[in-house]
């Protein structure tokens, strides 16, 4: 990452809605890595509709985390607006944050872990972040009436390469917890390597959800 980024240069970083176990300590440690290269760091809230699909509710969001400009020592740029940045194969327009599509470069911050209503090699993640997180409420509503046409892995996919292809991300932040929901792992992942890293770690973060620890169990159910 330090290659690509240049004294003066900024750096837009996505924050979600969450609850990612030391999140707000996560963001600050990438804010404060981006001012050792002399380079801006840049907070985005990057959460689809959540807040009420406003800017003031998604900052809110952040701020209750801890992430703050205080804390973080960065500033939040919160807005709704997005840019179409290109369209995928199938024809779906992709939406990025305006914000994050002026900074010279973004990092995607996101926690890796199984899709509450989809299955597949890439779930919730990066991938997500990049769709969701930085398509903001205009992204969300297109790529959740695509599902009707397409599967989630397709869309995933198509979305996430054009917004590599065309948004400067220059690094992604990959986070995985523990059965405590606690920080097990944070893997620093490089542009050309967000599709199999993320299946790698999403494979790790299945196998660390909880579980019952039992191979057989009778059940006596007593109406």
């Amino acid at each position: 990452m330090a290659q690509g980024i240049q004294p003066g240069q900024t750096v837009a970083i996505s924050a979600g809605s969450r609850g990612i176990a030391n999140i707000a300590e996560i963001i600050k440690a990438a804010c404060d890595h981006i001012k050792t290269l002399d380079a801006l760091p840049l907070i985005i809230p990057a959460m689809g509709s959540h807040g009420g699909g406003t800017a003031e509710g998604q900052r809110e969001i952040i701020e209750s985390y801890g992430i703050t400009e205080e804390f973080t020592g960065a500033e939040i740029r919160a807005s709704m607006e997005t840019v179409i940045i290109d369209e995928t194969p199938q024809g779906i327009p992709v939406h990025f944050d305006k914000h994050a599509s002026e900074a010279d470069h973004v990092i995607v911050c996101g926690r890796i872990k199984a899709h509450t209503g989809f299955v597949g090699e890439i779930e919730s993640g990066l991938h997500k972040m990049m769709l969701i997180g930085l398509g903001k409420h205009e992204g969300a509503k297109i790529y959740h009436r695509a599902i009707l046409d397409y599967s989630f892995g397709q869309i995933v996919r198509s979305v996430g390469r054009q917004v590599l292809k065309q948004c400067s991300i220059v690094a992604g932040v990959a986070l995985v917890e523990n059965s405590y929901d606690e920080t097990a792992r944070i893997a620093a992942v490089s542009p050309e390597e967000f599709e199999e890293r993320e299946k790698e770690l999403l494979v790790l973060a299945k196998d660390w959800m909880p579980r019952l620890l039992l191979s057989e169990v009778d059940l006596l159910l007593i109406d």
